[in-house]
């Protein structure tokens, strides 16, 4: 009789492997009654914690790498400007300016894509290459020529903050999943 394995269905799960007519028996690593005692025991542990809990816990690990202010030089002073006042970034003459919900604005040190890596990608979307603007800055959205989109915003800014036709479906997922 050539090698083969059996399995017989007692409670003990298990296997006998024949070889040379000798009948070798083999124990399964794992049976179904460990792993119901184990995914009880699962449960009973995630009951431990609290959603509350869990949920402070995700959003510190989360935002604890988001820049929270930019330090910018301002009429021969240093100053702090807080992330959640800033409206948006953009880039003029080749700087990076912060344009903060109050209509100031700052020059910064760090070019567009550095500030985009240091800042919450929740908070902050980078519409094309002149601007990231915040989640707080958008009035309304609507559509323009060329299935690009046009984004209004809270506050009065000079030029049109317009979506390429490349990222509209990005943005609208941006939108969406906040």
């Amino acid at each position: 009789m050539p090698n083969q394995i059996k399995t017989n269905k007692m409670e003990n799960q298990t296997s006998s492997y024949h070889s040379n007519n000798i009948e070798y028996p083999v124990k399964s690593p794992l049976h179904n009654s460990d792993f119901v005692e184990k995914k009880e025991d699962f449960k009973t542990l995630l009951r431990q914690f609290r959603p509350d809990i869990l949920d402070t816990l995700l959003h510190t690990l989360t935002s604890s790498a988001d820049k929270k202010s930019f330090l910018v030089y301002k009429n021969h002073k240093y100053i702090n400007v807080l992330t959640k006042n800033i409206a948006l970034f953009y880039v003029k003459y080749e700087s990076s300016v912060i344009m903060s919900f109050d209509n100031q604005e700052s020059l910064v040190n760090q070019s567009l894509d550095q500030i985009q890596s240091l800042v919450s990608e929740k908070q902050f979307f980078r519409l094309n290459r002149q601007y990231l603007i915040s989640f707080n800055l958008i009035k309304e959205v609507e559509h323009y020529f060329a299935r690009k989109l046009l984004v209004t915003p809270a506050i009065p800014i000079k030029e049109q903050l317009l979506v390429p036709r490349e990222k509209v479906s990005e943005f609208l997922r941006w939108l969406d999943n906040r």
